[in-house]
């Protein structure tokens, strides 16, 4: 028996048909809706590489069922640029050379995002470091991430960070 879930996908509604129960979130993204910048690492949660956002928090989405996101909203990399315009995580990711082999990376904006949105940067380093903690960079950028999340921040308007304006 299929199932069906709505969801707004960057922006856009869907309706996605599940004739698996058990199928997480991140299969559903890659080998469903051919959205395949959202990047399948370890797939035990413990890596970051498949973060998105759903309802505006981060999310492992190799350990989220799809099932359990009917309704929600989802934001996977491919809906953080405008156009032509990206993201400022993504513009200062290329800035700091906070970018890596291209695997982890997506992980890491949409963390940054996130993290951002959630008001839990912080002004430092350390903390941002804490709040990155979950995504692990298997090639050393670690200095220019952070540098990319503090100028984000500060390009970001408060209602981006999950602050009152």
């Amino acid at each position: 028996m299929e199932l069906s879930i709505t969801l707004t996908l960057n922006g856009a509604m869907r309706t996605v048909g599940i004739d698996d129960p058990r199928i997480t979130l991140l299969d559903l993204l890659r080998e469903r809706l051919d959205l395949t910048g959202t990047k399948k690492g370890c797939d035990r949660g413990q890596c970051g590489a498949c973060t998105v956002l759903v309802n505006g928090r981060r999310v492992n989405s190799c350990l989220t069922l799809a099932l359990s996101c009917d309704g929600a909203e989802i934001v996977s990399i491919e809906g953080l640029a405008h156009g032509d315009h990206l993201h400022p995580v993504q513009a200062a990711f290329i800035e700091h050379d906070g970018l890596q082999c291209g695997f982890c990376t997506p992980g890491q904006i949409m963390s940054a995002v996130g993290l951002i949105a959630e008001g839990h940067a912080g002004t430092d380093a350390e903390r941002i470091r804490e709040g990155m903690s979950g995504n692990l960079c298997r090639c050393g950028s670690y200095t220019g991430i952070t540098d990319a999340v503090l100028d984000a921040q500060a390009r970001m308007a408060p209602q981006n960070r999950g602050e009152a304006a």
